[in-house]
């Protein structure tokens, strides 16, 4: 006799041949039969308080892991909650898989009790949908969402699924695959293309390798420090490449764009080559575009090409995976030395030597003599004592950049952030899906007083589960980027701003059974800190850091890199011991 099976089972053995190891969720009645057949199942499930929060989770999961993220949310407002987490996905190249409960195929059309047309709100927040119509199209249909969640240029994908093809009972065939595997790299330039390459990083003086997502994405780390260290050629990265070069390497330049350093944004206004891997010159980085790079030719290394020549023109494209490209850029770059062909030449240590001269005119700084919690030696002194694999996360704003600029990353896949999207509220979610990916590692959410009261309700899902994360809460009792910005450009018109009126974090904590503290002193911060990062349970402080505080440097609206806005120089309180000094206590 034909053994049936329900479309929930099949679904759920699908994940299973998908190494799906947790899924993020939040059940309702579009999805009940398929939480039925949860109850029995291998398959891990953490139930989160918002599906904003599974979105989030899904996405943290599969950066800190490059493997797809997966949620599961019922119809309707399950499936709308989950949209802009979607988006986030998207436009920062995340695999993630989201699985939407809908009405039965029989009532699909008639306005049922939370109906709503997920295929067609999803379709500008995905890189594919699919609507399961059976349920023996299930197996193939979830073999093809994952494969399309990962190849070329990964992204998230949705799959909508009827209350009807979850009960339905069928036969179960599946596809012969074994999971998703890595897709073949994408290789599409031609050998002229790659030799004219190579023709125009020897015979730069002064090149920069600009880095973003992309070098993670396809594990392209080694290749590029490889490359780097032949060429002697510094290396840049964007929000999305934090981690993709050690920062603490001679060569590393930092974070570039609105708020780089000093240093990098003029070393990009001087460069006479600029070669972009895996990244999309967005306004962020570029600033105006007329202004961006204007004495540099440029070379292109993306595997979408959609993104060659969209926001600047560039001399030369490499259409295919960063990893092969580099790859064969370094292989020919190696055989031309056996040949006696220099691959650094002289000139461009004089060139680093000029990048270190920048960096001494204005280092990255802040005022180590104050009075008040600095958020940059908050940042700072989490870098000092976390640990070098730890993962981090941020949520949206100041404490971003100030993370980006004074946090050293020396591992890829440490550094989860909604760059493209900007979504508040993500960094305490994403923290807790990396958590649930390595149970094991130090895993730290850097989140401001704004974004954390977004999604905070998911306390309550890191007590349940015991997931040990960490939050450091950067507190200015304000939404900092937008006083930022109305301090300095909308002439002090601060305009609903305040956020005075919210709970006292660490007590809020307490009574979901965490641990909670409160920073208010700086010579405070290093034992909060060390005590915090030592917890093997999940912790939270709540830094009260200087409200006043801004982000530098930063390039105005519509300026380009060269005229950035340097920090004013301070006046030092000499009888003040240097917040460098509690280091050492």
């Amino acid at each position: 006799m034909v053994k049936l099976a329900t479309g929930s089972e099949i679904l759920l053995e699908s994940l299973h041949r998908q190494n799906v190891e947790v899924i993020f969720g939040l059940p309702g009645g579009a999805v009940l039969p398929l939480y039925d057949a949860l109850y029995s199942a291998g398959v891990r499930h953490l139930l989160v308080r918002h599906e904003q929060a599974a979105a989030f989770a899904a996405d943290g999961y599969a950066r800190a892991t490059g493997k797809p993220g997966v949620l599961l949310v019922t119809s309707g407002p399950g499936a709308t909650n989950v949209m802009t987490g979607l988006t986030s996905a998207l436009m920062d190249s995340i695999p993630v898989v989201a699985l939407t409960g809908q009405v039965p195929a029989a009532m699909i059309g008639k306005d049922g009790f939370q109906e709503a047309d997920t295929i067609g709100i999803s379709l500008p927040c995905t890189k594919q949908n699919f609507a399961a119509k059976s349920a023996a199209e299930i197996p193939s249909v979830i073999q093809r969402a994952f494969k399309a969640a990962v190849s070329g240029r990964p992204g998230p994908v949705l799959v909508d699924l009827p209350k009807s093809v979850l009960m339905e009972k069928t036969e179960a065939c599946y596809p012969p695959s074994a999971g998703c595997g890595r897709p073949e790299r994408i290789r599409e330039w031609r050998d002229q293309d790659l030799e004219r390459a190579v023709d125009m990083i020897q015979a730069s003086r002064a090149a920069v390798l600009y880095v973003g997502g992309g070098v993670i994405h396809s594990e392209a780390w080694d290749p590029l420090a490889a490359l780097a260290e032949l060429t002697q050629i510094p290396v840049t990265t964007t929000l999305m490449g934090l981690g993709a070069f050690p920062s603490r390497h001679p060569l590393s330049l930092g974070m570039l764009g609105m708020h780089g350093s000093y240093a990098t944004n003029t070393a990009i206004c001087k460069c006479d080559l600029l070669i972009a891997v895996g990244a999309r010159f967005d306004d962020r980085v570029t600033g105006r575009i007329n202004g961006f790079a204007t004495e540099a030719k440029k070379i292109q290394i993306d595997v979408d090409p959609s993104e060659v020549n969209k926001n600047v023109r560039v001399d030369l494209a490499l259409v295919g995976d960063a990893r092969e490209a580099l790859q064969a850029l370094l292989e020919q770059l190696k055989r031309r030395a056996a040949r006696g062909q220099q691959s650094a030449p002289a000139a461009r240590q004089e060139w680093l030597r000029r990048i270190e001269g920048w960096r001494a005119e204005h280092p990255l700084s802040f005022d180590k003599y104050a009075r008040t919690v600095k958020p940059q030696f908050v940042i700072e002194t989490l870098s000092r004592y976390a640990e070098e694999d730890a993962i981090i996360s941020v949520d949206v704003g100041q404490h971003q950049m100030w993370a980006a600029q004074f946090f050293d990353f020396y591992t890829p896949r440490t550094w989860l952030s909604s760059s493209g999207l900007g979504a508040m509220g993500y960094g305490f979610p994403a923290a807790m899906g990396a958590q649930l990916a390595f149970p094991d590692r130090q895993v730290v959410a850097i989140v401001g007083d704004g974004g954390f009261q977004m999604t905070l309700n998911d306390l309550a899902t890191v007590a349940q589960y015991h997931v040990p994360v960490k939050i450091a809460i950067i507190n200015n009792r304000a939404l900092g980027m937008v006083r930022q910005w109305q301090e300095i450009f909308f002439e002090k018109r601060y305009c609903d701003i305040d956020l005075n009126f919210a709970p006292d974090f660490a007590k809020l904590a307490e009574s979901y059974g965490l641990r909670g503290l409160r920073v208010e002193h700086r010579t405070d911060v290093v034992d909060a800190v060390r005590d915090f990062l030592g917890d093997r349970e999940p912790c939270l402080v709540d830094f009260w850091v200087d409200p006043a505080e801004n982000v530098y440097p930063i390039v105005p609206p519509g300026a380009a890199l060269g005229e950035m806005v340097v920090e004013p120089p301070r006046v030092l309180v000499e009888e003040e011991e240097s917040l460098d000094d509690l280091w050492a206590v």
